[in-house]
Formats: structure tokens, sequence, C-alpha cells
């Protein structure tokens, strides 16, 4: 198939995530990328690492050809961008999903819309990976693990089997996570936590072996 024959594919945010993400886009072959758009009025009209930003998020609802990956780092951000293009009238079917080719993904494994798996991720056996998803590099997910809607798993990541990561979590750099534990919605794990007990909804937790920091900041209520 040539490039020109490849669906069209629009980056939602035009920052690091985003960035990288283009580069999986561009490796996979699957797409043809068109650029990025961002709410951002001063960036409109500007390239970003030599891909234009034709506007603000609102241009979506005009390009019905168009598939979509919503590319905050913040899980939030993209729950929240996901809600108002819904309200937009934009479903689940225009969104695209990105595995970069070096990825291991075994048919067991299940992977939802919008959500994105970078360089040298590996799914072992039976792993649940749930919408707007954002995988860092080299992170390794193994037998039964199940990772909601809206998670973020940074770089170099380890779950063992049977672990749950709740909506909108965010798993820092590094971080560890026991077998057959949970990770809350939207609680974080700093980076290095090395993960040895349940963590509760809506907290931060950092150390080895990791503790109880503080509530998180304004965890949204979706």
């Amino acid at each position: 198939m040539t490039a020109q024959a490849l669906q069209p594919l629009l980056l939602v945010g035009a920052g690091g995530f985003a960035r990288e993400t283009a580069q999986a886009v561009l490796a996979a072959g699957r797409y043809r990328l068109i650029g990025f758009t961002d709410d951002n009025p001063a960036r409109h009209g500007t390239e970003v690492d030599g891909l234009p930003v034709i506007g603000g998020t609102d241009v979506v609802g005009g390009m019905p050809d168009v598939a979509v990956i919503l590319c905050p780092g913040s899980g939030a951000i993209r729950a929240k961008l996901a809600a108002r293009l819904a309200a937009g009238g934009i479903g689940p079917d225009r969104f695209a999903t990105v595995v970069h080719p070096s990825v291991h993904l075994p048919p067991s494994c299940t992977l939802g819309h919008g959500s994105v798996l970078l360089a040298g991720v590996t799914l072992t056996t039976s792993v649940t990976v749930g919408n707007h998803v954002s995988v860092m590099p080299n992170t390794v997910l193994t037998h039964d693990d199940v990772v909601a809607d809206f998670a973020t798993i940074c770089g170099s990541v380890s779950l063992a089997g049977r672990v749950h990561v709740g909506a909108g979590a965010y798993l820092g750099q590094g971080a560890l996570v026991r077998e057959n534990l949970t990770v809350g919605a939207w609680s974080t794990l700093g980076m290095g936590a090395v993960v040895l007990t349940d963590v509760p909804e809506a907290e931060v937790w950092v150390g080895n072996p990791a503790r109880f920091l503080r509530q998180a900041a304004n965890p949204p209520s979706l």
C-alpha cells in the first residue's frame, strides 16, 4: 500500500509524548501522519519535528476521514479531551491504536482504542490494556495484567502477574509492582517505587518499599 493510500492520522497535542508517538507511527507505517493539533493558538501554523500544527482540537470534527490519537502525557487531560470529542460526536471508531514495531504483543493480549505502546514494550500473555492508555518504552506487563482506561505507564515499569492498574493511574519511571496487587484509579507511583501492597484510589506512593505520601491533587470525577 502506498503512503498516500494509508488512512491519515492526526495527533491531538504537540508535546513530548505526542512527538514520541509520532515516531512510533512513522516506524510502524500503518498510518499517514498529517500532523498535530494544539489548543495554544500561538502554535498554529508552526511545525514540530517537521510536522505541522494545523489548529486546535476542534478541527477534528471537520475531518471525518482522519483517525485520531490523544497525546497529552496526563491521563486526566486525555480523559477530558475524550469527553469533549465525544460530546462533538467523535466516537471510539475514530481513534487509532499505535504500536511500535519492536513491541511484543501476543494474540492473547488485547489493546483498546486510542492506546499507544512505544518502543521495547513487552506484553507476555493475556494482558488487557484499556482505551487511551500510554505505555512508555521498555515497560514489561506480565500474565493477566489489566490496565484500565487513561492510565499512564512510564518507561521501564515492570508489573508482575495479575496486577490491576486503575483508570487514570500514573506509574512513574522504573516502578515495580508485585503480583496480584491493585494500583487504584487516579493514583500515582513515584519513580522507582517498589509496590508490595495494594495502593488505594487517588493516592501518591513513593519509595522502596512504597509508602503513602499524600492524597492525589484534584483527581477527576469521571
